[in-house]
């Protein structure tokens, strides 16, 4: 017999919309993030040029020319990702769409996931040929992005919360091990599609808490609050008061940045609760438990990307509650790992984001309360595993996380990661380019 739909299709507008998304999404992320890279080079480059003394030449003007204007399209490129609904960053599509192979994740998106937008199809008798193994495998999925979608809405003092996850534990392990590729692309998508909708919902209830935390410290002056609303605005006022900092210091009065701030509070340790504290807690322990789905699965190259283009939810990450802190440290640590595996070479571009993003939590994040986040086995490991990362990037590329490092390292009260044996080795070969 033919399926009974229990809603309705996307309509025309919508499928529509669908499409425009998916094509403009890795285009615009690819434009983003490599103006990301540009504008960062650039400013180190001003800086270096700034440090050496004396009058600018007019090669120096030029150069500061072009990073004010690649910082300008930096920020009308984020303004057009986060307010225009023509891309990614303002749209949280549905489970249905993003099995059907639309998976674009920004850390700024918000939204919340609804169960009636599920399409679910109930199927009578057995037996229908091949049409019917087809209907049966999107079927499939979909019963498996229903069950992830109740995930995220159940509590987690819910009483049929663990009943939840269990469902879902089971569904995947029986794709895995079916020995179907269409159902272990089902698992790719759907897992790819959980961890990008609860890596938002996590980012959402971090954002916030953090609000209402930087109402008390925002800039006073406009100035600061110009800078500060340009993307890495905060590190483009600390380096630009070393570069130009005659300059700098008759304008304006030193501002508490959002970048100075986090780490001024990172310092001092993470709040012990919050109002947002359930909810994050809970979001972040089911990502923890996606990213090791993924990885027994051999689908962590999809939460791997997408963690290297999470910087809203980096940047708060920095003053969350410690226990979020400590799921988000062991997720980073993961997917870290596997960025190095033989089975899958990362681009140096996600490398590059990973680290530069990354990094800083791992300076500044609790160790925990009761017991240790990382082991002491652990933290050794991934410091090698750091080591090899940075040690695949190009030396440019290598001068910028690594003094980002140092910065970070000296501030905080942590000894870990400490990165010294690849700073000196950097140094040297450096220093052999001059010889």
């Amino acid at each position: 017999m033919a399926a009974r739909r229990l809603t309705m299709e996307p309509g025309q507008g919508q499928m529509q919309q669908i499409q425009q998304i998916r094509r403009s999404s890795p285009l615009l992320n690819s434009i983003f993030m490599t103006t990301v890279n540009t504008a960062a080079k650039t400013l180190t480059a001003v800086t270096n040029s700034s440090r050496e003394g004396g009058k600018w030449k007019l090669n120096d003007h030029l150069r500061y020319m072009v990073m004010l204007t690649t910082w300008f399209t930096l920020w009308v490129l984020r303004l057009l990702m986060d307010h225009l609904p023509i891309f990614p960053g303002s749209v949280v599509p549905s489970p249905v769409a993003l099995l059907e192979g639309l998976s674009p994740f920004s850390s700024s998106s918000g939204g919340s996931f609804s169960s009636n937008s599920l399409q679910l199809a109930v199927y009578d008798g057995a037996g229908h040929g091949d049409g019917y193994d087809a209907a049966s495998s999107k079927a499939i999925g979909r019963a498996l992005s229903h069950v992830f979608g109740l995930l995220n809405e159940i509590p987690a003092s819910s009483r049929k919360y663990q009943f939840a996850i269990a469902m879902a534990d089971r569904i995947v392990d029986e794709n895995a091990y079916s020995g179907s590729e269409t159902l272990r692309e089902i698992n790719r998508r759907v897992l790819s599609a959980a961890f990008a909708r609860t890596a938002s919902l996590l980012h959402r209830s971090l954002q916030t808490a953090a609000t209402a935390a930087y109402e008390e410290y925002k800039p006073e002056t406009w100035p600061g609050r110009v800078i500060h609303a340009l993307p890495l605005g905060s590190h483009l006022v600390s380096y630009l008061r070393t570069a130009c900092f005659f300059c700098l210091t008759n304008l304006f009065p030193p501002p508490k940045s959002e970048w100075r701030l986090q780490r001024q509070v990172a310092a001092l340790g993470p709040p012990e609760g919050g109002a947002e504290s359930p909810a994050s807690e809970k979001h972040a322990q089911e990502l923890l438990w996606l990213a090791n789905k993924m990885r027994s699965c051999g689908t962590v190259e999809e939460a791997v990307v997408q963690w290297s283009f999470a910087s809203g939810l980096a940047s708060l990450a920095l003053t969350a509650n410690a226990r979020v802190q400590g799921a988000i440290v062991k997720i980073s640590a993961i997917l870290l790992r596997e960025a190095t595996r033989g089975e899958f070479e990362s681009q140096k571009q996600v490398k590059f984001r990973l680290l530069a993003l990354w990094l800083p939590l791992f300076c500044f994040a609790s160790n925990g309360y009761t017991y240790p986040v990382l082991s002491g086995s652990e933290k050794t490991e991934l410091e090698r595993v750091l080591e090899d990362l940075i040690s695949a990037l190009p030396p440019t590329d290598q001068e910028i996380i690594l003094l980002n490092w140092l910065q970070d390292f000296t501030i905080s009260s942590s000894d870990w990661p400490n990165l010294q044996r690849c700073y000196d080795r950097w140094c040297r070969s450096s220093r052999k380019l001059l010889l």
